[in-house]
């Protein structure tokens, strides 16, 4: 596992740490791995969801933004 460094608004830390006081999350680092995963499998799901030709004009409009 890597370590990284991320900026969170604070409102955003204190609910991590309330969840953490709580036990639902044993550390502020899993509830944040949780909440990306999450994350990750919604976006990949709605990925797999498009048309081949919505998902390529989807990549293609992406790149042009950077």
């Amino acid at each position: 596992m890597k370590v990284i460094t991320i900026n969170l608004p604070e409102k955003y830390l204190s609910a991590i740490q309330v969840l953490n006081d709580l036990g639902v999350y044993p550390s502020r680092s899993e509830a944040i791995r949780t909440a990306l995963k999450q994350f990750l499998q919604k976006e990949l799901d709605y990925y797999r969801s498009l048309e081949v030709e919505n998902f390529k004009m989807l990549i293609t409009s992406r790149g042009a933004k950077n």
